[in-house]
This record gives C-alpha cells, sequence and structure tokens, in this order.
C-alpha cells in the first residue's frame, strides 16, 4: 500500500502547489493579442501570481501598456536570445496561447508545467475542404478559459481589455479641425476600419466608397501602412466628410479613434476586436472566413452584444480558407461583391435619415 500511496500523496502536493508566476505566449496578430486580455485580467486577479507575457516586438507596445501584466518578453523571428532569460525566471506555469513551434521550443526549453488549448484544426480543416461542420459553437476565449479549469480560473463575463497611453490618446475635436472636416453632428463620427491581412476579408472599393457615400457625418478610416493608398482612393471619391487616417497613426492611436467613435464598421481583423474590447457598436463585414471559427466580437457575458455581423451566406464556397487569400479561388469574390450596402448603412442608426444622405 505505501507502494501506490506516495505517488498519489505526490501529486496531490503538486496540484496544491500555489502558482506564483505565470508566462503567457501569444506571438501575433493585434487581434489575436487583444483575446487574450481576459484571461491575462483573470489569471492576475484570481491567482494573484505575477504575469510574464511573450509576444512578437511588432505587438509588444500592446502588451506593455496592460496593468495586469508584470513583465514582458518579445522576440523579432528567433527565439533562441530569449530562452536564457526566460529560464532564469523559474516559472510555475506556462500557458500557451499560440501552439507553434516557437512555443513548444520554449515549453521544451523551461521544462515546466504547462496549459494549452483545443485549436480545432481538424474541425477547421474539414469545414474548409469539405464544408462538413464540426465546429464547437464556442468562441476561442471560451476554449482558452476551458483549458484553465485545472486552476480554477474562472471567466469574470467582464470582455476584452485595451489600454492606450495617455500620449497616445488623440483629441477627437482637434483631430477633425486639423483634417478640414466641420460638422453640425458634434464630434460623431463613423469609423471604417478597410484593412485586413488578406485581400479576401476586405470588401472592394466600390462598396467601401459607396458606404462612405452614404453616410453624413464624418467618416475615419483605419488600417496599415499598407492601406494608406487605397484610403486615399476611397476618400477622393467619397467626398470631403471622410479622413483617411490609415497608415498615419500607431496602433494606440488608431484605437483611440475607436474608441470615441459613434459606430464602428470593420473586417474580421485585429480593430474588429479593439472595438469590442471598448464595447463599441460594431458592424462585422465577413468575406471568406466564417464567424463560427470562433474568433467573432467578444463582449464578454455581462455585456450586451453590440455586434451585426454581415455575411454572404449559402455560398457552396465559403469558406475557402480559416485564415483568408491573397485572391478568391473561384475568381468571382461573391462573399464580398455581395455585400449589400443598403443592409450595412441601414444598420448604422435606427434612426437611418440621421446617418444618410
Amino acid at each position: 500500500m505505501q507502494g501506490t500511496a506516495l505517488p498519489l500523496l505526490l501529486l496531490k502536493a503538486e496540484r496544491k502547489t500555489p502558482i506564483k508566476k505565470v508566462l503567457i505566449i501569444r506571438f501575433s496578430s493585434i487581434g489575436d493579442v487583444v483575446l487574450t486580455t481576459p484571461i491575462v485580467r483573470c489569471i492576475k486577479k484570481q491567482l494573484n501570481a505575477e504575469v510574464h507575457y511573450l509576444t512578437k516586438d511588432s505587438y509588444k507596445s500592446i502588451v506593455i501598456s496592460n496593468p495586469f501584466i508584470d513583465k514582458v518578453y518579445s522576440i523579432t523571428s528567433d527565439i533562441s536570445p530569449i530562452l536564457p532569460h526566460l529560464k532564469n525566471e523559474d516559472y510555475d506555469l506556462i500557458l500557451d496561447l499560440h501552439k507553434n513551434i516557437r512555443s513548444w521550443r520554449v515549453k521544451r526549453a523551461l521544462g515546466t508545467r504547462v496549459i494549452a488549448f483545443d485549436k480545432i484544426n481538424f474541425e477547421k480543416w474539414l469545414m474548409v475542404r469539405f464544408k462538413k461542420d464540426r465546429l464547437p459553437d464556442t468562441h476561442l476565449v471560451d476554449r482558452y478559459f476551458s483549458a484553465l479549469r485545472s486552476i480554477h480560473v474562472k471567466d469574470d463575463g467582464l470582455g476584452l481589455n485595451y489600454f492606450i497611453p495617455k500620449e497616445e490618446k488623440i483629441d477627437i475635436a482637434t483631430f477633425l479641425k486639423e483634417n478640414g472636416v466641420t460638422t453640425s453632428f458634434g464630434n460623431q463620427y463613423i469609423s471604417i476600419a478597410i484593412g485586413a491581412a488578406h485581400a479576401t476579408k476586405k470588401l472592394p472599393n466600390d462598396k467601401l466608397i459607396e458606404i462612405c457615400q452614404k453616410i453624413k457625418i464624418p467618416v475615419i478610416l483605419l488600417g496599415g501602412p499598407g492601406d494608406q493608398q487605397n484610403g486615399d482612393k476611397i476618400k477622393t471619391s467619397s467626398g470631403s466628410h471622410v479622413i483617411n487616417a490609415a497608415g498615419k497613426l500607431s496602433i494606440h492611436q488608431s484605437a483611440s479613434i475607436i474608441q470615441q467613435a459613434s459606430k464602428v464598421i470593420s473586417h474580421d481583423t485585429g480593430m474588429m476586436h479593439i472595438a469590442t474590447a471598448f464595447q463599441k457598436e460594431l458592424i462585422s463585414v465577413w468575406g471568406n472566413t466564417i464567424p463560427k471559427f470562433g474568433f467573432f466580437p467578444y463582449y464578454g457575458s455581462n455585456n450586451p452584444n453590440l455586434n451585426t455581423t454581415m455575411e454572404v451566406t449559402n455560398l457552396s464556397c465559403r469558406p475557402c480558407s480559416k485564415l483568408g487569400r491573397g485572391f478568391c479561388p473561384k475568381g468571382h469574390f461573391k462573399c464580398m461583391k455581395q455585400q449589400e450596402v443598403a443592409e450595412i448603412i441601414a444598420k448604422l442608426d435606427q434612426k437611418p435619415n440621421r446617418f444618410e444622405k
């Protein structure tokens, strides 16, 4: 009996060992990092642990402003230089929210307890390849929390976080004035995130221009450096009430624009999740990807769902990938070309005359 009881006692003791220091791994991208914020907050508040975060240099600014994170490590591409520093931290737990070769190398090098989550890659593959829907009806954040049951960390229902440093906040009245926009609507405006990581996630320009033309109050276009030229084309064709801020602002400054917007229109991209973190009324426009992959806007169970999903359903070719493509493999791009602009405009307000020309 002693031979069997001793391992059980050791196992029980291991389970009761307090978790004092946690490393959370999520390398990219903007939206995916923002989607980890409920996990960060709940671990910090419920375990009272020291929370460290490992990400890419490109996204360090998002993480470092989070008050629930005590230390941030970042890499460019190679994980090797950072490993000695991580080994010296003596973590009690690694929470792998990325699950790729880099995170595997970190876990292997540190040799401590690991919690990971189900990426449902097989279910996604079935849906993309054969259109067989075996996808769970759960958000990615819910799958994160399911993985944390073993350490008794629960979802607090508060949704996502995004923290903007004081020096990066935009004074919107000044911003509108400096961009030559005057309006009788005060500082109200619609923010449209025109970018996305892949072309099949983006509305065609004629659709974006039509949307902008039908909005009466100011419109601020957001996106990365690669969207700046396209934003200029949209602005030129849409009217003087449109401001192209794509490629001209930092991530935090773009977030500040979203935070103060009356409403937000966004593709399936990081700006969509930032809008959700600020509990904004949102119109999310979906192309070749589908919300059921688990990346739809996440407001938290204690908050109202302020998202309206716009998608072209009943297309036999959709979804054509789990992430996005550089072009439509069928050549018709119906998932975006068949989006109804009139429906999008109607969703901006229950009183269309307020926002329509």
